[in-house]
């Protein structure tokens, strides 16, 4: 029987906390019965668990699937992939000599540590032929070489108003926050979903939540027919802007919250803010706010306590997040979601550029749990690491790279880590799923039992993904 079809499976001998060894069917999408032993029907698909254990589906709450498919086709260009500028002129060379004569070349993930802070200037004595852009890790950020401009209609001779950044009146190959504007120049073609949603299969993820905040009622729609299509496999709810509030939810897209990008340099007028926070709102529709200074924290709780706070409202990050501030997060009902996973990826970054005093505060896990606050977990992909066993390993161990502890305090339980990707979809820290009779089935059938699994969460192997009763994954194929 094909095991990519809805209908009834059995999963045999799997390991169930607080159960043991038993077998399970599912029927119609959802948990039928939980027995020592199950005959197997003559029209059931088969899964031999071999005592692997069966944990809920897991969820990534902060991802931007688009961008994270296009990262498939991109050149790594920062850490740890690439570590200085010798490296990522000799990676650039190598991706160009693949590609036919104007072809695009796309970096993503780019540091300042790796090169310094790069102009157009520097991309053209390394990639002088091919048109070049190279996006910072932050997202925020395109740098362009001078056949990329040309490439765009933006030749030296031509002044024109686009948003590029000017040095001296000369386009320094800079491009901040305009992927709106990117994307028209670009006549963009949105990427398959196909691959990236079958690699996040194999980790487990049966949900996602995209945090992209330029999501409109058209990008819900363009989930929508990935599902259909069979590209997408996940659930996903979809934040977006102010136009998805009036949105319907569908079978497996839903409608998320109205996200915020803050940025402490250019923060938005309070008043404006506080009435969209409102509209929102009324829709019964709750908010996130991208936060990662202290600055944008105490920004957004105060628009949050003028606007009125709807339990759930969501704090995106909550990268540096002092003592002082929790009582006032615990009140106003916030979950924050966040990303173990940068302190083992950025740690020792953060430890060279991040105020020592504020450094207590980095992606605070324990703390925020022991407040109260509801907490769950996410990669932030493709600005973070997609794998989320390696997020759980981190929120563990709270160690750079370099074998630093970061936050000795911060640190959770391997069943705490296992939690913050647990939790539902539309109340991230707050409620959490069940492997259980009548229950969804959206599984993860681990390789080992979890004993064996909680020891080493970094080296944790799926061996299947359910989602609705549908094996979206599965290692024994």
């Amino acid at each position: 029987m094909d095991l990519a079809a809805r209908g009834g499976m059995l999963i045999r001998g799997a390991e169930l906390a607080g159960h043991g060894i038993v077998d399970l069917r599912i029927n119609a999408g959802r948990i039928e019965r939980i027995a020592g032993h199950l005959q197997q029907r003559p029209d059931e698909a088969l899964i031999e668990a071999g005592g692997g254990a069966l944990l809920p589906g897991l969820h990534d709450h902060h991802l931007h699937l688009y961008s994270l498919a296009a990262s498939l086709e991109s050149i790594d260009c920062g850490p740890p992939r690439v570590r200085d500028a010798a490296q990522l002129a000799r990676t650039l060379a190598d991706a160009a000599a693949e590609r036919a004569p104007g072809q695009w070349l796309r970096g993503v993930g780019y540091h300042p540590s790796v090169a310094g802070e790069l102009t157009r200037d520097e991309l053209d004595r390394w990639v002088p032929d091919f048109p070049l852009r190279i996006q910072h890790r932050s997202g925020r950020l395109w740098i362009f070489n001078s056949a990329g401009l040309r490439a765009l209609g933006l030749d030296d001779a031509r002044r024109g108003d686009d948003p590029f950044e000017r040095l001296d009146q000369r386009r320094s190959g800079r491009l901040y926050d305009a992927d709106e504007w990117l994307r028209k120049q670009l006549k963009h073609t949105a990427p398959g979903l196909g691959p990236i949603s079958r690699l996040l299969a194999r980790y487990g993820i049966t949900g996602l939540t995209d945090a992209t905040p330029s999501n409109t009622a058209a990008s819900l729609a363009a989930f929508e027919s990935a599902c259909a299509e069979g590209a997408l496999l996940q659930a996903i709810r979809v934040m977006g802007d102010a136009s998805l509030d009036e949105a319907a939810d569908g079978d497996r897209v839903t409608r998320g919250e109205h996200k915020f990008h803050l940025h402490a340099h250019e923060l938005p007028e309070l008043g404006s803010l506080v009435a969209a926070i409102r509209r929102s709102h009324r829709h019964r529709r709750r908010v996130a706010f991208h936060c990662v200074t202290r600055t944008e924290l105490v920004f957004a709780l105060a628009a949050l306590e003028m606007a009125g706070p709807l339990r759930g409202d969501r704090i995106e990050h909550a990268s540096i997040a002092p003592d002082e501030l929790l009582p006032q997060m615990r009140q106003l009902g916030i979950s924050v979601v966040t990303q173990p996973g940068f302190i083992a990826t950025r740690g020792d970054v953060y430890r060279r550029e991040v105020d020592p005093q504020e450094q207590p505060w980095l992606y605070r896990l324990r703390g925020l749990v022991d407040a109260g606050i509801p907490l769950a977990g996410s990669s932030d992909a493709p600005y973070g690491d997609l794998n989320p066993w390696a997020a759980m390993q981190a929120a563990v161990d709270r160690k750079s790279e370099s074998g630093v502890l970061l936050g000795v305090d911060e640190r959770l339980s391997p069943e705490q880590a296992l939690a913050l990707f647990t939790s539902s979809a539309h109340a991230p820290g707050r409620e959490w799923r069940r492997v259980a009779l009548g229950e969804p089935a959206d599984l993860c059938l681990l390789s080992q039992p979890w004993a064996h699994a909680r020891k080493a969460l970094g080296q944790v192997r799926v061996r299947a993904s359910l989602q609705a009763g549908r094996a979206i994954w599965n290692g024994d194929i």
